[in-house]
């Protein structure tokens, strides 16, 4: 199983925005991607600007294919332009 923690820190305008936009690539990545086991997005409390993305995948191979998707490369085009900085993303595997 392939774990993914994806930050992203919008501009504080465009909060609202970023929503509308991942509510459907939460939900198209829900729909289509096979492999897909856990597709969430949360708000920070205290900074609500911060966005984080946790997903969980079968396998690396399923990951790719997302991430290789239209509606995933779509999505990243359109956050690009409304982003404070560029998203941290961290990719885990498990060991234990």
């Amino acid at each position: 199983m392939i774990k993914v923690i994806a930050k992203n820190f919008l501009k504080a305008d465009k909060v609202d925005e970023f929503i509308v936009l991942a509510k459907k690539l939460v939900t198209d990545t829900r729909k289509n991607d096979i492999g897909c086991i856990k597709y969430q997005l949360l708000q920070d409390i205290k900074a609500p600007n911060m966005f984080t993305m946790i997903e969980e995948w079968q396998d690396n191979d399923a990951l790719n294919k997302h991430m290789n998707s239209k509606h995933f490369k779509d999505s990243v085009v359109l956050f690009a332009t409304i982003m404070e900085k560029p998203a941290e993303i961290n990719i885990y595997k498990i060991v234990i």
